[in-house]
């Protein structure tokens, strides 16, 4: 097995620094200047998030870099950024891949490559380094068996149930936009088309079957719940940090969606260096497995050697057989922007009556 906290080679490193900051190619240089930073601070980066509480631990214990994170949606980070702009109090945040092309359009990142850069599959990540996806997630069901007797294997068994569907804030979160696309496949849609799941969930709205409680831990802990459709990684952290008698995870077998979550570094950071020394990290064989530890697939996987103990907290590979990832990844970003406007019209104005 591959040492847990392996350094990371020097190769390859693209950025685009001001003198003042860390030279091209030279990843002792951008650790000094990152030390001499000191600090990172992150949004959207939560220690309970696919294990980012090791990662910011082993940066804080080996480079002395403090940290803090604000927890927020991609699309809150973005506005963020191009909001406070030279006045920035986040250096690096994690957004749904879909949310990576539109960082970048806005203007709001500057590039990094990794030196793992060329271990990272091309549909993964932006050719001038402005967005890499670190991990990958598949579109689960978390089920609170206590609430649930019947518990649903498709979005066609969620249908014929009598419980709540939770879903979460589909106008501004990944998760929650990437599970409309999961039941658009599942149902026969495509990533143009989303007419199919957004007839099926106005009919549970209408049904009064649609929950609008946020799908965290303490919602779902508090039995709120019963039904959520979440990130598989997340779905798998849920169930064992509460109960895991309590719960269960899958995969839908009638279809889902596999996609990522990508870090952003803030064109404005007031400690860019230390921003792209985490990425360093992430993307590093100790990042990649802490990632793992947190029940995400990591970009890597392929190049990984994970421990037993790891590999036992995920979900079978047989549950994946009818998840794939985003087909044609232009016509979804350009769904998903539509997507708030789409939902209103087709799927809440169906809970105000």
């Amino acid at each position: 097995m591959k040492t847990l906290f392996a350094s990371v080679l020097a190769s390859a490193i693209v950025v685009a620094l001001p003198a003042a900051q860390a030279a091209d190619n030279d990843l002792a240089a951008l650790e000094k200047a990152a030390k001499s930073e000191g600090q990172v601070n992150s949004v959207g980066m939560p220690d309970s998030w696919a294990n980012w509480k090791d990662t910011w631990n082993d940066i804080s214990s080996k480079y002395g870099i403090k940290h803090s994170d604000t927890d927020m949606s991609s699309a809150q980070e973005i506005a963020k950024f191009a909001a406070e702009k030279s006045n920035a109090s986040a250096d690096i945040g994690d957004v749904g891949a879909a949310f990576g092309p539109i960082a970048l359009q806005k203007g709001v990142t500057q590039p990094y490559k990794p030196s793992t850069w060329d271990q990272i599959p091309d549909w993964a990540k932006d050719k001038e380094g402005h967005w890499a996806l670190a991990y990958t997630g598949t579109i689960a069901f978390l089920v609170n068996k206590q609430l649930v007797k019947d518990i649903p294997h498709s979005w066609a068994d969620l249908k014929k149930g009598k419980y709540v569907v939770t879903i979460g804030d589909v106008g501004i979160a990944a998760q929650a936009a990437n599970g409309v696309l999961a039941a658009n496949y599942a149902l026969g849609g495509n990533e143009k088309d989303l007419k199919p799941a957004l007839a099926f969930f106005g009919e549970l709205a209408k049904e009064g079957r649609l929950g609008v409680t946020d799908p965290v831990i303490a919602n779902i802990e508090k039995g709120e719940i019963a039904v959520a459709v979440v990130w598989d990684f997340n779905g798998l952290n849920y169930r064992d940090q509460i109960d895991k008698s309590r719960f269960e995870v899958l995969i839908p077998s009638d279809g889902s969606i596999t996609s990522g979550y990508t870090t952003i570094i803030n064109k404005y950071a007031k400690h860019p260096n230390a921003a792209k020394l985490a990425r360093e990290y992430i993307f590093s064989d100790a990042g990649q497995t802490n990632l793992a530890k947190g029940y995400a697939r990591p970009i890597r996987a392929e190049h990984l050697t994970l421990p037993a103990e790891i590999q036992e907290k995920l979900l079978p590979q047989a549950e994946y057989k009818n998840a794939r990832p985003i087909a044609d990844q232009a016509a979804w970003e350009k769904t998903s922007k539509m997507l708030p406007r789409l939902w209103q019209e087709n799927v809440t104005i169906n809970m105000q009556q």
